[in-house]
């Protein structure tokens, strides 16, 4: 079992996790207040796992994730909005396999449209 290479980046309304895990199956996220925990396989048999303590509470009923070919996409519904996350993990530590997603960072003005247009496409999936 090994942890999956995980990006995130920040919105003022929601955060966002993607796992980079490959033709997934048995994928499971459990959604918590203040932790996520994400479990696969890959096409190969090999067993993923993340256990994130987060930063800051979540709204863990109005959280969702999207598996596509490449990954899983986590959406976590911030309890507190427009608070800026500095880093995912509750600990000020960084794991190897987490990264700030810098393709989907960007500064939030006038970003909430497109945030909630990205949620929507996701929940039409």
């Amino acid at each position: 079992r090994q942890p999956a290479k995980t990006l995130w980046y920040d919105r003022p309304r929601y955060v966002y996790l993607e796992f980079c895990v490959e033709d997934s199956s048995d994928v499971k996220v459990i959604f918590e207040d203040q932790r996520l925990v994400f479990s696969c396989k890959n096409a190969d048999g090999v067993e993923f796992y993340n256990e994130i303590n987060l930063y800051a509470r979540v709204n863990s009923k109005d959280s969702r994730e999207k598996r596509s070919d490449r990954s899983i996409t986590c959406f976590m519904r911030k309890w507190k909005e427009k608070v800026a996350w500095p880093r995912i993990t509750k600990e000020n530590i960084k794991p190897a396999w987490l990264s700030v997603d810098f393709d989907n960072w960007r500064d939030w003005e006038g970003d909430e449209e497109v945030e909630r247009a990205m949620v929507e496409q996701y929940a039409e999936v």
